[in-house]
């Protein structure tokens, strides 16, 4: 392995740790806190004319107020199966369809409920911290056979530190990210 490929892989090792804290954090914005918020169903999918598509896509997705999210389907038939994907999606929400629009019903949360949403936030932080640490796993690999293909060996140790440093880096963001939707959850 060439300088110019361990670089490459470097840098799709960057991409794939960048990827785990973009996919973190719109999972992080689909667990409602209590507050209306469109991210919880635009991006659940529904059967169109035979063919998954986005909610987004095939509907108006609005905060009709603090605690309501209404979508307007483009198409009225539309109606059934945007209820059946939000209660197939099993977001802890029911649904109200009035024949024109489908309006969503934010309950306050419990204290249990609340907590339950932290141990979900948690959980979705370590599935990212695994996704980071595959990636670091990668980089270590093309690192040591860099080093065994002629890649000088101080060189190696460098990049693998620098690895290492950016491991914890985005550990860090992974954190800061988990700590202000758990505040925002605990927040009455």
């Amino acid at each position: 392995m060439d300088t110019e490929e361990l670089d490459f892989t470097l840098e799709t090792v960057k991409e794939g740790m960048d990827d785990a804290i973009e996919r973190l954090q719109k999972e992080l914005a689909k667990v409602s806190a209590g507050k209306a918020n469109p991210a919880m169903v635009k991006d659940l999918i529904v059967e169109y004319y035979g063919s998954p598509s986005t909610i987004s896509k095939i509907a108006n997705v609005q905060i009709a107020d603090a605690r309501t999210i209404a979508i307007q389907p483009w198409e009225k038939s539309m109606l059934a199966p945007i209820e059946r994907a939000i209660f197939e999606a099993n977001l802890g929400v029911t649904p109200m369809n009035d024949g024109e629009m489908v309006r969503i019903n934010i309950p306050p949360l419990t204290t249990d409920r609340r907590k339950d949403l932290v141990k979900r936030v948690r959980a979705l932080g370590e599935e990212a911290k695994v996704s980071i640490r595959s990636e670091r796993q990668k980089a270590m690999s093309a690192i040591k056979s860099a080093v065994k293909d002629g890649y000088p060996e101080d060189a190696g140790k460098r990049t693998e530190e620098a690895v290492e440093a950016d491991l914890k880096a985005y550990y860090a963001k992974v954190e800061k990210l988990l700590d202000a939707k758990e505040k925002d959850v605990m927040t009455v």
